[in-house]
């Protein structure tokens, strides 16, 4: 009796050991249907081959496409990425079927970067949080542009607020990263050093990657999708990255309705009307939200807002803030330009919205042997109205018609962009019309912006209606982006929806009002997702405030990018100035002032907006001073 009980304990040891070493290797138990996380199942399932490469002679870039990175994607259609090297980082063998067998080849310098130390970077091609098909053809086009440099391109398709919701976006982003990091022991690159970049809508998601590397809170949405999440060897893999680039951003969108009215609305809308008041609300909120917010400026001074006779919470520190960085982006402009002046047509603020500068990003479904469209953008045209019900779904790969982004152009400035302007002086009488906001000293060529209401009016008019982003009607991107699941759109901002059901009897006297709103806002708010995260968590998770402000509950829960470029055209009505400010102060006060970048474009819309020069070489230049 006693060797039988020796041997079942012996037996229950052995057992215990496998039951560990199994957890060593990294499994765990998904929250979804996904696969268990065993490192040795996810070797087999996402482990990249490295006899299937093919090889582009003409530009030297060896490239593989369809590469699914995760085990359990909804739609490999745009769950898959491509990756592009630049030649000399591979030692290539032709095979017999004219694919490329590729080792690593690590004595090969290529602009200032050996196969062990390039970057990596990462196209986010999602307006107005659209999707994304991955790539299915190749076609050099602007990657040529990168592979010279020395980096590589990762080019991940994802999902969209068009075909899936909040937060699968940024989800599918994570797991081509953690993709990628799992094959770093074949693939060429420092996989430490990844950097997104995208505009708009893509420039939002750029910079949620950016603050929220490693949340716990996307865990359950990655293991349902069999992300890797452990490595070859069962140790914990990161999915944050080291850069953000973003331009013109439409993001914070807890806050940006009521960013919107303070920045926009106030001095626009309608006092007599519904929406007026609701406007006026929402920017009385929106100066309590900025005082709890606890933000400062670059010199460490908290910034607040102050009640005042005219305007609404039009004073205070934060307000003159706002007013300097205005002030400061016209005279960049005149430092950087040279008179006689003519502004072209990507310039002004009349440009169609999501019209891209130079430098377009791949739109990754361009027909082999044509140049990519490139667009990063893809909104709709200045002007547009609505198009309503957000049921109706854009063509795979193709920019959705109709206001379907959310995302219009700021209307056309008092300056005739067809007009040719002698010297500063005229070009600072143009925008002063019949009244004086801006006093110019030609002998310091420098301008004094009198108030932000005048700079609004003559140059930034808004283009969205109350509410901007969270629609009465469901009607914007961001609905849609928030909806429960594809096919749906929800309401989603909690301030807002609290104004409706505390103020229904004074807003109840305007006809344009509806008690529905109230009911239709709790509601929405009150849903879950399919993993039972709620309408919070989810907006939450699609904040980079959440993860880089103390004011938020999120505070210290990620691992933030160490850099960061933000660039806005200061013309476009699609998103408040403050938004942009916002996010720059939040990340300045996160990483200091020498690992972050901010530029407010005078005379630009909603583009990829530079000071000077292109937005691909300019983005090329800042990855390598960031490495360097």
């Amino acid at each position: 009796m006693k060797k039988l009980h020796k041997l079942i304990a012996i037996a229950i040891i052995i057992l215990l050991a496998i039951v560990g070493a199994f957890f060593l290797m990294g499994s765990s138990t998904p929250t979804g249907d996904g696969p268990s996380y065993n490192a040795s199942v996810l070797t087999n399932s996402l482990s990249i081959d490295m006899n299937n490469w093919q090889y582009d002679e003409t530009n030297d870039i060896y490239y593989q496409i369809g590469l699914v990175y995760c085990m359990n994607p909804e739609d490999t259609a745009y769950e898959s990425c491509g990756i592009y090297v630049p030649g000399k980082y591979f030692d290539g063998t032709k095979n017999s079927n004219g694919t490329y067998t590729c080792s690593l080849n690590e004595n090969v310098q290529v602009g200032n970067y050996t196969a062990g130390s390039a970057p990596i970077v990462m196209p986010v091609n999602t307006p107005g949080y659209s999707s994304c098909a991955a790539p299915t053809s190749y076609n050099a086009g602007e990657i040529k542009e990168y592979t010279d440099a020395g980096f590589i391109y990762l080019n991940a398709g994802c999902r969209g607020r068009d075909n899936a919701e909040a937060p699968d976006g940024v989800v599918d982003l994570k797991a081509a990263v953690s993709y990628y990091r799992f094959n770093g022991d074949v693939l060429p690159g420092d996989d430490e050093k990844i950097f997104t970049f995208g505009h708009s809508g893509g420039g939002a998601q750029s910079a949620i990657m950016g603050a929220s590397g490693n949340s716990e809170l996307y865990n359950p949405y990655l293991e349902d999708i069999g992300a890797a999440m452990v490595d070859k060897d069962g140790n914990a893999l990161s999915n944050a990255i080291y850069g953000s680039m973003c331009w013109c951003p439409i993001t914070n969108l807890d806050t940006a309705d009521g960013a919107y009215e303070w920045n926009l609305g106030q001095y626009a809308r309608s006092s007599d009307s519904f929406t007026g008041a609701l406007s006026t609300d929402l920017a009385t909120e929106y100066a309590k939200y900025i005082n709890d917010l606890g933000l400062k400026d670059p010199n460490g001074n908290t910034l607040t807002l102050e009640e005042s006779d005219s305007g609404i919470y039009t004073s205070g520190s934060y307000y003159d803030y706002m007013l300097s960085v205005t002030e400061e982006s016209l005279n960049n402009f005149l430092n950087d330009t040279t008179f006689p002046y003519t502004p072209s047509s990507n310039g002004m603020g009349d440009m169609q919205s999501g019209e891209a500068t130079s430098g377009e990003m791949p739109s990754g479904e361009a027909p082999s042997g044509e140049a990519p469209s490139g667009n990063m953008s893809g909104e709709a045209p200045s002007g547009e109205a609505p198009s309503g019900n957000m049921s109706g779904e854009a063509p795979s790969g193709e920019a959705p018609s109709g206001n379907l982004s959310g995302e219009m152009s700021s209307e056309s400035t008092d300056a005739d962009s067809s007009t040719s302007y002698e010297t500063a002086q005229d070009y600072i009488d143009s925008l002063n019309g019949n009244e004086t906001w801006i006093e110019y000293d030609a002998s310091t060529n420098t301008a004094k912006i009198t108030s932000l209401e005048a700079f609004v009016k003559h140059c930034k008019n808004p283009s969205k209606s109350v509410a901007a982003f969270d629609d009465l009607e469901r009607s914007q991107a961001e609905n849609a982006l928030f909806g429960i699941d594809a096919n749906s759109s929800s309401h989603f901002d909690k301030t807002l929806s609290e104004l409706l059901n505390n103020n229904g009897e004074s807003y109840s006297k305007y006809s344009d009002y509806s008690s529905d709103y109230a009911s239709q806002y709790k509601n929405d708010l009150a849903a879950t997702d399919s993993l039972n995260n709620s309408m919070e968590t989810r907006v939450n998770m699609y904040n980079p405030m959440y993860y880089l402000c103390d004011y938020y509950d999120g505070a210290g829960s990620s691992d933030v990018a160490n850099y960061w470029r933000i660039n806005t055209g200061i013309e476009q009505g699609d998103t408040s100035q403050c938004v942009d400010v916002n996010l720059y102060l939040a990340v300045l006060n996160k990483v200091g002032k020498d690992n972050v970048e901010f530029s407010t474009v005078w005379g630009q819309g909603h583009t990829q907006a530079e000071r000077t020069g292109d937005s691909t070489t300019n983005f090329i230049n800042w990855v390598n001073n960031c490495l360097n």
